[in-house]
Parts: structure tokens; C-alpha cells; sequence
């Protein structure tokens, strides 16, 4: 990649040619600024640019082969990020979005954040939901228990009533029936011996 591709990539994410070339040019200008001063430009998740030194030293022209005194000379280095190295040694650790080698932005936290939120009160709803599966059978049970008990306890309460009141109440007919009869046979009686007598009289 280039710097042409370079910032045809980071246009399809900054929106425009322009703001992606200005980007790029700010980085890479304050980045070179920065290490010709000596101070080290260190980029978390992507790595390190410093400069250092190199002493004089005798080289080896390659091309006639004669040697060649070297200068002391300064050069830039750049020491790649922890991540940076992961990322190159393991391609499949590469997220599909957001920073590859950076913490991870707002934009890309919310989503996060608001998934776990939502992970959390499905498992809130899930509990609820179990909890009232698991009470529900035992009232209801602890109910029909209740009423099992309940209603043989009425239905034998209702029948010794019963038996305790039909018994009393047919005591009391035949009393009534055993009194009533007497004194109705005593008065018919009474009125035919009547009878006969004025019948004897007329005579």
C-alpha cells in the first residue's frame, strides 16, 4: 500500500479525499518533526519512532568490493507495539472493526456496553421467569392440597350434621304423629258415642 491507497482507505472512514490526505500529512508531519529533534513519538498499539545514533565505522563498497570509512551518522528507528507484533504474527487476531492496534474508541464501546446492558436484563427476565415457573407449581400444589384437605373435612361435617339432624327431626314427627293420633281417635269416639246417643233419644 502506498500513500495514494493509503488515503483511499482512510477516506471511506474520515468521509472525504481531503480530510483523509490532511490526516495523514498531519501524522506523518509532526511524527518527522518530533524524532529530528531527538524526542522519541510513541504510538500506543503501533509502536515507537526514535532516533539513534550510529558511530563511524568501515563499510564495504558492494560494487568494487573496496572499503569505505562510514560516518558517524543519526538515523531513525521505529520499534513496533506489543499489538502491532500480534496483530502481523496472528492476522485471525485482527478485528473486522475499529482500531487494529488502539483502544477501543466511544463510538465503538457504546455498542458494546449497550449489548452487555441488554445481556444483563435478558438474564434478569430469564431468572424472574424461572423463579415464578418454579413458584407457581408449588402453590398451586400447596392449593389443591389444601382444598383436598378442605372438602372431605366439609363433606363429613356436612353429613354427621345431617345424620345428627334427621334422626332429632324424625323423632319429633313420630312424637307428633304418636300424640296427634291418640287424642284424634279419643275425639272420634267421643263424637260417634254422641251421636248415638241422640239417635237413641229420638227414638
Amino acid at each position: 500500500m502506498n500513500k495514494a491507497e493509503l488515503i483511499q482507505s482512510l477516506e471511506t472512514r474520515l468521509g472525504s479525499k481531503k480530510a483523509a490526505s490532511d490526516a495523514l500529512e498531519a501524522v506523518v508531519d509532526a511524527i518527522i518533526r518530533e524524532v529530528a529533534k531527538g524526542n522519541k513519538v510513541g504510538i500506543t498499539g503501533f509502536g515507537t519512532f526514535e532516533k539513534i545514533s550510529r558511530a563511524a565505522r568501515t563499510g564495504r563498497n558492494p560494487r568494487t568490493g573496496t572499503t569505505v570509512r562510514i560516518k558517524k551518522t543519526a538515523v531513525p528507528k521505529f520499534k513496533p507495539g506489543t499489538a502491532f507484533k500480534t496483530v502481523v504474527a496472528n492476522p485471525r487476531s485482527l478485528p473486522k472493526t475499529g482500531n487494529a492496534g488502539g483502544r477501543a474508541s466511544s463510538a465503538d464501546a457504546a455498542p458494546a456496553k449497550t449489548a452487555a446492558k441488554k445481556s444483563t436484563a435478558k438474564k434478569a427476565t430469564t431468572a424472574k421467569k424461572t423463579t415464578a415457573k418454579k413458584a407457581t407449581p408449588a402453590k398451586a400444589a400447596a392449593k389443591k392440597t389444601t382444598a383436598k384437605k378442605a372438602t372431605p373435612a366439609k363433606a363429613a361435617a356436612k353429613k354427621t350434621t345431617a345424620k345428627k339432624a334427621n334422626p332429632a327431626k324424625a323423632a319429633a314427627k313420630k312424637t307428633t304423629a304418636k300424640k296427634a293420633t291418640p287424642a284424634k281417635a279419643a275425639a272420634k269416639k267421643t263424637t260417634a258415642k254422641k251421636s248415638t246417643a241422640k239417635r237413641a233419644a229420638r227414638r
